[in-house]
């Protein structure tokens, strides 16, 4: 059983650390975005790895839960705890650092707070992209975004957090460092730890530091939206776009009408550029070597999907504005949809070719469960959909009740009958716990199970998130 924090081991902990350390106001670490949950205990900020590995030590010791917190951009709970004995709350705001930057071997070492818009600007700086991107780069931060294994609009290209780590500082749960700041490609020496604690939720140790990897910057870059007749066409014109650019391919986002309602709906003046909104819509980016020319070959693709039938219009940007116009209209969807009210919101992905057929019957079952509206959007290229219900016009989801549970189970039985999984890139957290347990393989939840007894006997690691306590 853990123990709750208390006033004597808050005093305790102020011997070891300065009063800079300690957060008297704790409101803003106890909610999170989608206001599901309040959080509960003290809130400690240290300075460096030594400090996280003392505050780490001190509640091993006496049995304390510890939840790391990063940029709190989390959408499953994950850096809050509502229930059980009061935690330490350890945020990694004041550890933010770009500790050094390997120009040459494409490395960047970064403290665990470092904002990711912070450490793409470091990278930019040199002539160098750190590829990882998405909606909360502003305030989002490293530990998290590696805890979490997060995902982003350039998957396709890039991969998950995961691919691009090369090396973790670690404080484990009994308070030792773990100094694994590795800038190999190639190691071979044993367990493969870095990959194990990398979407781990802090459930397994405290990520301080990383030594991220950096890419070339693309030398030419594009990007167009197409309408297309069908999520079928979709893919097919996936797969041609992926013929012509091979790995230039960066982002191939799907776009659903709903969305763009939404966008009117709540006053955020963002238009797509069709006169008549298409049912479906991809945004296309590439991203080609220097030399390369990405509008001809947007003209190449559009011409090949205009002659097969896979897109009837669209437009290529022709600068970096019109670029960026394109991508805010994507960028700006999360945005609405908070601000109409989900019923339920699912972050799954799927095989892609089952993609199509999963998206005629969740329509399907959802509509026969009750009049609900759906926004069906996401990172096609890599299978990962933010289906999300709402309710209907001149509703809220107020009056749906309990409804949300239902359409949740509905959507992720779909999700898990065609082969996927009901946690593309958000996590597990504390929301999804008992959907691991329900689709997850017996035999790897008992393999979590034994190295989360292992790594951490005294469950002391962010409690109750990912495993049940």
């Amino acid at each position: 059983m853990l123990n709750p924090v208390t006033a004597e081991f808050e005093a305790l902990l102020r011997q070891h650390l300065s009063p800079a350390a300690f957060k008297d106001d704790t409101a803003p670490y106890m909610r999170e975005p989608r206001k599901r949950w309040t959080g509960q205990g003290i809130v400690v900020a240290p300075a460096d790895t030594q400090e996280v590995a003392t505050v780490v030590r001190l509640c091993h010791d006496a049995r304390i839960g510890v939840v790391p917190y990063g940029g709190g951009t989390g959408l499953v709970g994950g850096q809050l705890q509502p229930e059980g004995p009061a935690p330490v709350v350890l945020s990694l705001e004041r550890m933010s650092r770009i500790r050094d930057i390997h120009v040459a071997e494409n490395v960047l070492i970064a403290e665990a707070g470092a904002i990711l818009a912070d450490v793409q600007t470091a990278a930019r700086d040199h002539d160098r992209l750190f590829p990882l991107s998405l909606a909360s780069e502003g305030s989002a931060r490293i530990g998290g975004l590696l805890s979490t294994n997060a995902g982003g609009v350039n998957v396709l290209r890039y991969g998950n957090a995961r691919a691009q780590c090369l090396g973790l500082e670690l404080v484990r749960p009994d308070g030792t460092i773990w100094n694994g700041l590795s800038r190999l490609r190639k190691d071979n020496t044993g367990y493969d730890l870095r990959n194990l604690v990398i979407g781990a939720e802090g459930t397994l140790g405290i990520i301080t530091a990383a030594a991220l990897r950096l890419v070339p910057q693309p030398g030419d870059i594009g990007a167009m939206m197409l309408a297309v007749p069908s999520p079928e066409a979709a893919l097919d014109l996936l797969a041609l776009t992926q013929a012509e650019v091979g790995e230039g391919l960066s982002a191939f986002e799907l776009i659903h009408r709903q969305g763009l309602a939404f966008l009117t709906e709540t006053g955020l003046e963002l238009r797509a550029p069709f006169e008549q909104p298409p049912e479906w819509m991809v945004l296309v980016d590439v991203g080609l070597p220097a030399g390369g020319h990405s509008e001809a070959a947007l003209e190449r693709i559009f011409e090949q999907g205009a002659a097969r039938d896979l897109t009837t219009d669209g437009v290529i940007a022709q600068s970096f504005a019109d670029r960026d116009a394109l991508w805010a209209i994507r960028e700006t969807i999360p945005e609405a949809n908070r601000r109409v009210g989900s019923i339920s919101s699912h972050d799954i992905a799927l095989p892609l070719s089952e993609i199509p057929a999963f998206i005629v019957e969740g329509g399907r079952r959802l509509t026969a469960l009750a009049d609900i509206r759906i926004n069906c959007f996401g990172h096609l290229g890599d299978g990962n959909l933010h289906y999300n219900v709402f309710p209907a016009i001149g509703k809220s989801r107020d009056d749906y009740g309990a409804l949300g549970d239902e359409v949740k189970k509905v959507v992720h039985d779909l999700t898990h009958e065609m082969g996927g999984s009901v946690s593309a890139e958000h996590g597990i957290g504390r929301l999804k716990v008992t959907d691991l347990e329900t689709y997850g393989d017996p035999a790897k939840l008992a393999m979590m199970r034994a190295i989360k007894a292992a790594l951490d006997p005294r469950g002391i690691m962010n409690p109750g998130a990912v495993l049940r306590d």
